[in-house]
């Protein structure tokens, strides 16, 4: 048997068995209560000189061996296999071209509400020029998540119930579901497990900037949304090496985000940085996806801990990519640089879960929705 950690919901006190194995040595893990949904359970695992099977005596002790798992090959390993670092990030960037593209229309849609100068008008006008997302628009105004009750017939009439920035928010989601609505083969992540958790980190960043920098809101809720467009291209390198990253993380002492910098060289967040200023991105989002998961090496970019914080809380009310959720671990100066209590943290928790509910119910994304 594998040992196991007990840990107890302070709001419920609710008992749940964690794998030792998956709590690394010496760091907090913190996650939601699966239960009440509003405690947040912490736990650490001491540093110890033998590790024991539950139920063993230290006297008669086995110690635990390394399981490495098989895995089938669907494909034979290509040339990129070969590489690593910078080289590897190169090959794998001129692959872009070959992914959905970031409609256009999410860019101007920025610039446009960024302008004093513009109106409704010439937004509603940007929007129209894509009838796919005209069609997703029209379908996710009309959901419960905005309340209007069915009565968005066009997109003019959305950006007058709607608002400036809410109509914002509104084309991001439409415009970037096809691209993050595809399955990670590397992450094991089904079809719509990466859109629904960038929705979610889309809504926490989103709140968190209304309540700490409301100039930020808009840039906060679009870089949520596409903070994680480095699994899209990583994903193919990740499962050709798929028996090293499962060799690596064997242990249960490193991260899935420790495994990409040791074998390929660098991480999602680098490379996502680097597809941003492909899309055009404006370079100070760009910057601030580069250091999500360290923003404490961003110097000082806000956005970065706001992004960072609600990729944490995305996980905290599981809605991550599946893999190794429970060893996130929030920088120790995240909390510290946006002044967040726990109570505010648990009220953002309900908050995200309750929208990404409300957004999915009506537009089925995270079941790979392509229309």
């Amino acid at each position: 048997m594998t040992s196991m950690m007990r840990l107890i919901c302070p709001k419920c006190h609710q008992g749940f068995q964690i794998p030792d194995e998956r709590i690394p040595v010496g760091k907090e893990i913190v996650f939601p209560c699966p239960s009440c949904k509003k405690g947040l359970i912490r736990g650490i695992k001491e540093p110890s000189t033998e590790t024991y099977l539950s139920g063993t005596a230290p006297g008669n002790s086995v110690k635990r061996k390394r399981v490495r798992r098989t895995r089938k090959r669907s494909k034979p390993l290509s040339a990129t296999t070969q590489l690593y670092g910078s080289e590897l990030k190169l090959r794998l960037l001129r692959t872009v071209k070959d992914l959905p593209s970031l409609p256009q229309i999410m860019i101007k849609a920025q610039s446009i509400m960024a302008d004093p100068k513009s109106s409704l008008k010439e937004l509603a006008a940007l929007v129209k020029t894509d009838q796919a997302i005209v069609a997703k628009a029209l379908r996710l105004a009309n959901s419960a998540y905005y309340g209007l009750g069915g009565k968005v017939s066009s997109i003019e009439h959305a950006t007058v119930l709607l608002g400036t920035v809410a109509f914002g928010e509104l084309v991001a989601m439409s415009a970037a579901s096809k691209l993050l609505g595809t399955s990670l083969k590397g992450y094991d992540a089904d079809s719509g497990v990466l859109w629904r958790h960038s929705l979610a980190v889309a809504f926490g960043a989103r709140i968190i900037a209304s309540r700490r920098n409301s100039d930020m809101v808009n840039p906060a809720f679009t870089a949520g949304i596409i903070h994680d467009a480095g699994k899209l291209v990583l994903d193919r390198a990740i499962f050709e090496r798929k028996d090293q990253f499962d060799d690596f993380l064997s242990d249960g002492q490193h991260t899935f985000l420790d495994a990409e910098k040791k074998l390929l060289g660098f991480d999602h967040a680098e490379i996502a940085a680097d597809v941003c200023r492909k899309w055009r991105i404006p370079e100070s989002m760009a910057h601030s996806i580069k250091f999500h998961h360290e923003p404490a090496s961003s110097d000082g970019d806000e956005l970065a801990y706001i992004l960072h914080v609600a990729d944490g809380i995305a996980m905290m009310v599981d809605i991550g990519t599946g893999v190794d959720d429970v060893l996130y671990r929030l920088d120790d100066t995240s909390r510290e640089a946006l002044d967040l209590k726990d109570e505010e943290i648990s009220e953002i928790m309900t908050e995200v879960f309750q929208s990404v509910n409300e957004v999915e119910q009506q537009i089925g994304e995270s079941k790979g929705d392509r229309t």
